[in-house]
């Protein structure tokens, strides 16, 4: 079995060895652990230091991609050279490293396909209330759009089974961490979290500069992960609502007698306009069964290619072709995306 380890990083040489002095480098029932970081776009040393202290894998983006395609790049190359379980951490030196063997465990003895490191945010001191607050809000959220029990749905500090990592399609620009926790619950994936505790704050988040950016692009990738795969919900509830409340006046209309007034007309028109409602949203909702259909499809063709794509045959041609990139000296070559 072999483990990789990734750690994206923006100009991370300083703290990057911090992180990687306590990553062990064998963990039980693993037999090759990985060492790779995901350089997006860095300005500064942090390849130099990353292959100074041992690090052989180097996925590199020209320009900072954000969180979310550094993620999904470094997975992609994982899978490439025949990864079983790809564990993430930062590269500001945030989670415990120390602890990656005890977060793969459920992974590595098949009770999770993913384990997420819950950071007891709660007892976090450089958090805020209000940011507590938020992040437990968040995370409600998420695990009531996914139908999960994650305490921590933002911690990036995650164990990912190959199986998990062939179905999850990342499509957020900002950050993996809640779309995956949302794609897994509604694929059935076995997913679970292992409490840990963070180490003392090195820097600010580059992910975002206040709390309320923050809540704004978490937002909206809730929002869209959702819409993957229960827009249906949504339209259904609107037809029935709609339906109910273009009914009443309907039965107001036939009812009272025709004396009163002009046979109170207004009623004939707000029912009609509420039933019009309602059969536009059964229309959507018809449409949006058909297209959950149609991804369901198509993320089956995209597993089967991935599965292809990742097998032994090609994870040789990649590996020959990584060790073809090694410089004169040994030192490995970047791998460009």
């Amino acid at each position: 079995m072999r483990l990789f380890i990734q750690i994206p990083c923006l100009n991370e040489e300083k703290t990057l060895p911090l992180v990687l002095e306590k990553i062990p480098r064998t963990i039980p029932g693993v037999d090759d652990v990985e060492l790779m970081i995901v350089d997006d776009g860095c300005s500064d040393n942090t390849v130099a230091v990353a292959r100074s202290l041992g690090v052989k894998h180097v996925v590199h983006h020209a320009r900072p991609m954000g969180l979310a395609r550094a993620f999904r790049d470094g997975v992609d190359y994982a899978l490439k050279h025949g990864a079983d379980i790809v564990v993430n951490t930062d590269g500001d030196n945030q989670y415990p490293s120390e602890m990656i063997g005890e977060l793969a465990q459920p992974v590595i003895r098949g009770e999770a396909e993913i384990v997420v490191g819950d950071r007891q945010t709660s007892k976090i001191k450089e958090f805020s209330p209000f940011k507590r607050l938020m992040q437990r809000f968040g995370s409600w959220v998420v695990n009531k759009a996914a139908g999960t029990h994650i305490p921590d749905a933002a911690s990036g500090f995650r164990a990912y089974s190959r199986t998990a990592l062939m179905q999850l399609n990342i499509v957020t620009e900002f950050s993996y961490c809640m779309e995956t926790i949302i794609q897994a619950g509604n694929k059935r994936l076995a997913i679970t979290s292992f409490a840990i505790t963070t180490n003392p704050k090195t820097r600010e988040s580059r992910l975002f500069t206040n709390i309320f950016e923050h809540m704004a692009k978490s937002g909206g990738a809730i929002v869209r992960s959702f819409l993957m795969f229960k827009a249906h919900v949504i339209f259904l509830w609107s037809t029935i609502i709609f339906g109910v409340l273009g009914v009443f006046p309907f039965i107001r209309f036939l009812t009272l007698p025709a004396t009163e007034g002009r046979g109170h007309v207004q009623s004939l028109l707000a029912g009609t306009a509420m039933l019009t409602c309602a059969v536009i949203s059964l229309a959507l909702l018809i449409i949006s069964e058909v297209q959950r259909i149609q991804r369901k499809l198509v993320e089956d063709e995209l597993e089967r290619t991935k599965e292809i794509m990742y097998s032994k045959p090609y994870q040789k041609i990649w590996e020959r072709e990584h060790s073809e990139s090694e410089s004169a000296d040994g030192t490995p070559a970047a791998h460009n995306l």
